[in-house]
């Protein structure tokens, strides 16, 4: 009888070994091999798809110069948040991994764009749902298609059958954690079910060109269960990211081979599913009768798309000796490195405040023209004066104090036109790019930290 075959897994990064380790080579972790049946003593076959569309790809070498270059043909789904962060639609072949906590809304989004494509033909594995319980859940999104279809199974068998019986145009997998393989002797969910699972999937999808979204769980620490793995198997990472207890959600891409990965998608959460919103900036920005302190509105950028949105910050006299430095939404140490200029160049004694600062709306923003946006609310809140109203920001801070110029300013000063504002101070060094403006708004350049703290305070 043929020996059971075993090896051991890092449940951080999946890396492999033949035996226990203390201590991960890969990602140095301690204590996180565990050991999993990798395969049965059985013949692995495997499933052929010679039959499931007239064209097959043919296995042979050819000269790349040989290769037409076209533009593949994507499917453009209903949903523009959707389009926007895929790079333009759903590529064909291509394997997409979606990953968000527990409740965020992950089955509802996909399950509503399965729904809204109607002249094509959708397969929904379901494999922790039953279908009454999908069934309530299309009934409360109130959409019709005859060519969507539903299957509540777990083993990759019997799905491969199905999925040859219907042929459909776009496969969604809800989800990839529950998917087990007959040919793997561990439970669903080990590093070794989702590999195997995932790599079935992904076969399917390159041979016949057919696309598959995998829905994903993440771990306590916000990573991707599975861990690595499944990022490095797929084409598409996708983070659905907000807090259950407030309406926005936030589609996030984190890979994408078929696009860019600096694309945000931005949902509100209804009774009737996920609505896509058009214009966020009028979201992330608190309409306020009230002028109030330490609130400083920025021009910034994701991936392609203007956004102006609201920094709050918040400067207290320290009660502790150590003063603190809590931030959401932004990186810490960034913000000690403009604490850091403010204490060198306008001699602020920021070293005895406690420093809180709030990008509102839940979003985490890494474009450094921010910069300009966090070092006024600071200084707002610092000195508690508000700032003018009808004024944002789009300027990065360097360490000696100067406004650095940030690209493609024109596009934020459109936004901002658009959204009712009457200035916004840039960089001086970037005027060349920004030519000649026809618009009520009044651009203002700036090339110091004093400038800008004489102008709105002095």
């Amino acid at each position: 009888m043929a020996k059971v075959k075993t090896a051991f897994f890092c449940s951080n990064c999946g890396y492999e070994s033949a035996k226990w380790l203390g201590k991960c080579p890969s990602c140095g972790t301690w204590n996180t091999f565990v050991e999993e049946v990798i395969s049965k003593p059985s013949v692995k076959k495997e499933n052929g798809w010679d039959d499931y569309h007239e064209e097959t790809k043919s296995i042979r070498t050819i000269p790349l110069n040989s290769i037409t270059s076209s533009e593949q043909v994507r499917i453009t789904t209903s949903d523009a948040e959707l389009n926007r962060v895929l790079g333009g639609g759903i590529v064909p072949g291509s394997i997409v991994l979606i990953a968000g906590e527990p409740g965020i809304g992950k089955s509802t989004l996909f399950l509503q764009n399965g729904l809204q494509l109607q002249n094509k033909t959708v397969l929904y594995i379901s494999g922790e749902e039953s279908e009454q319980q999908i069934k309530m859940r299309a009934d409360r999104l109130n959409i019709k298609n005859d060519n969507f279809y539903l299957l509540t199974e777990t083993v990759t068998q019997t799905i491969f059958q199905e999925i040859k019986k219907l042929k459909p145009h776009l496969v969604i997998v809800d989800s990839i954690q529950t998917i087990q393989s007959p040919y793997i002797d561990s439970s669903p969910g080990s590093i070794s079910q989702i590999r195997e699972s995932a790599a079935e999937f992904q076969r399917f999808a390159k041979e016949t060109n057919t696309p598959v979204f995998l829905i994903g769980h993440i771990t306590k620490d916000g990573s991707i269960a599975g861990p690595k793995i499944l990022e490095h198997m797929v084409d598409t990472v996708l983070q659905f990211e907000g807090d259950r207890h407030y309406a926005y959600r936030i589609l996030r891409t984190i890979k994408n081979r078929f696009g860019s990965t600096s694309e945000l998608g931005i949902y509100e959460m209804t009774g009737a599913g996920m609505r896509g919103v058009n214009n966020p900036s009028e979201i992330l920005m608190t309409p306020k009768e009230d002028r109030l302190s330490g609130i400083a509105i920025a021009a910034t950028i994701e991936g392609m798309r203007p956004l102006l949105i609201e920094v709050q910050a918040l400067v207290t006299q320290s009660v502790y000796g150590t003063p603190q430095r809590t931030v959401s939404g932004f990186d810490l140490r960034r913000l000690q490195l403009l604490l850091a200029v403010l204490e060198k160049k306008g001699g602020f004694h920021f070293g005895v405040k406690d420093v809180f600062l709030n990008i509102a709306g839940g979003l985490k923003v890494e474009d450094p023209s921010i910069d300009l946006a966090v070092l006024c609310a600071l200084l707002s809140s610092y000195e508690d004066v508000p700032l003018p109203q009808h004024v944002c920001f789009a300027g990065e801070v360097g360490l000696s104090g100067e406004v650095r110029a940030v690209h493609r300013v024109e596009q934020r000063i459109a936004e901002a036109e658009k959204l009712g504002f009457e200035k916004i101070i840039v960089s001086r060094y970037g005027q060349k790019s920004i030519g000649k403006q026809s618009g009520n708004i009044e651009v203002i350049p700036m090339g110091r930290v004093e400038e800008v703290y004489q102008y709105l305070f002095q």
